[in-house]
């Protein structure tokens, strides 16, 4: 597929390592990413900021689900020989969060932080994709959804943290402190 680029903000001796990608048209610079990121470092986690290979192409939509997440192992597998016996935590949004999800148990992952997880294609509830959401095991899911997605709201059952932004869509306009709150504990926890 490509290179991908790594945005890094590292921290001496990092508790965890949160590796974050965006969604299928954004960048690693959404604010709620950034949201993401501030509060992993201040948990004291580095972060990768990770812009996927099909967007440094150039390319909007990421294509094909297996190609997408061949590459993204191809990025952890850099980023742990970089950060040796670190703890990583995957965090995503919107299309990202899928691929944090579905990879999550080949990575061994402590975590997976879901922003705007698109819980189907709009206007098809019958398309669900909770079958990628619900990550088998010990690895805890945080999902972070807008009240009005169109994409869907996953229900409470579907991970171990379900927050709702009321008022927001697929893209978050507010409620960046509310974000920071949901995850900061969760960091906290995911910490070595």
């Amino acid at each position: 597929m490509g290179p991908a680029e790594i945005e890094l903000d590292e921290v001496a001796d990092p508790a965890f390592l949160l590796v974050i990608t965006h969604g299928a048209g954004g960048g690693v610079d959404a604010k709620d990413i950034l949201a993401v990121r501030d509060s992993a470092v201040a948990g004291g986690g580095s972060v990768a900021r990770v812009v996927q290979p099909y967007r440094v192409a150039g390319r909007r939509a990421p294509g094909n689900a297996e190609k997408q997440d061949e590459a993204w192992l191809e990025v952890i597998a850099a980023l742990r020989a970089r950060f040796p016996g670190v703890p990583v935590v995957q965090g995503g949004r919107s299309n990202g969060a899928r691929v944090a999800c579905r990879t999550a148990v080949e990575v061994g992952a402590r975590g997976v932080i879901a922003l705007s997880f698109p819980l189907h294609p709009p206007g098809k509830p019958d398309k669900s994709r909770r079958d990628e959401l619900l990550a088998p095991g010990d690895i805890e899911v945080v999902v972070i959804n807008g009240g009005s997605d169109p994409f869907g709201v996953p229900d409470a059952a579907d991970a171990a943290e379900v927050r709702v932004i009321p008022k927001q869509a697929h893209s978050f306009r507010t409620g960046f402190d509310v974000i920071e709150a949901t995850v900061t504990p969760w960091f906290a926890r995911w910490a070595r």
